[in-house]
């Protein structure tokens, strides 16, 4: 199997709870909240979803609440080791690279962490051209990305910007890499068009890249935790209204899109 590299391993294993991420932070919950609503809108009823990058199982549990048969791969055992023991869904092993499933063995592939993990652009094509492979013709494969724009973003709304550390995020915007010096780990960061091309180039028809969580991501992380309740429903309107607007989808965090395989 392909091997994960052990900067991203290590940031996984020991320093952050992946587990966390989208159901404590005012953002997490957001972006969880508009990522349920895309792929609902998208996944056919009772589908056969492949979850690849799923980590603890967020999404998997979720999916599979809602009817799916779904199988969680991570590189990350302790990732894996965790998301089975939440029993309504398989949990295994894998490299999104070199996937052991079976060719159009499934109806949806979902790549929610992957592409912003795999820097060099020949691992991205070879994580897609997997996702294409296993992905039954008509099914869909949706796969996310890190916005360049969002640590910029995120710096500027919540006042760790610097004249300082300001070169950290030109260099990253510059370039789309990170080498996990910063505080996240070694990532690639995309435009929406480059992320449009990825999945188009890979073979996948009617692509669209959406905007997840809109403009007010940033007031939703930084408010204070009893506020929350009360502004989400409005960030999750104003996101839904500018998903698709060029103007505006870089004012998400991240961006999420999907195609379908062709046959």
């Amino acid at each position: 199997m392909t091997q994960l590299d052990p900067v991203i391993r290590s940031y996984y294993r020991d320093r952050y709870v992946e587990d966390d991420r989208l159901v404590v932070h005012g953002h997490g919950r957001l972006e969880l909240l508009r990522t349920q609503e895309l792929l609902r809108r998208w996944l056919p009823p009772a589908s056969v979803v492949l979850d690849v990058g799923g980590a603890t199982g967020v999404h998997a549990r979720w999916l599979a609440a809602d009817g799916h048969r779904v199988t969680l791969i991570d590189p990350v055992p302790e990732h894996v080791q965790q998301a089975a023991t939440i029993g309504t869904f398989a949990a295994e092993e894998g490299d999104a690279r070199e996937l052991r499933q079976a060719d159009a063995s499934v109806d949806v592939t979902l790549l929610l962490g992957p592409l912003y993990h795999l820097v060099d652009a020949a691992d991205r094509a070879r994580a897609l051209a997997e996702a294409v492979r296993v992905t039954r013709p008509g099914g869909v494969v949706a796969a996310a990305g890190i916005n360049r724009y969002g640590g910029l973003l995120e710096a500027g709304s919540n006042g760790t910007l610097t004249e300082e550390n300001l070169h950290l995020f030109l260099d990253a915007f510059a370039s789309g890499s990170i080498d996990g010096s910063s505080g996240f780990t070694v990532a690639y960061f995309h435009h929406a068009a480059e992320l449009a091309t990825e999945l188009t180039t890979a073979g996948l028809t009617g692509v669209e890249v959406l905007g997840i969580e809109g403009p007010a991501s940033n007031i939703l992380e930084n408010a204070a935790p009893d506020r929350i309740e009360t502004l989400l429903p409005a960030a999750v309107l104003l996101a839904r209204q500018v998903e698709s607007d060029p103007n505006l989808r870089a004012a998400s965090p991240h961006f999420l899109a999907h195609g379908r395989v062709v046959g």
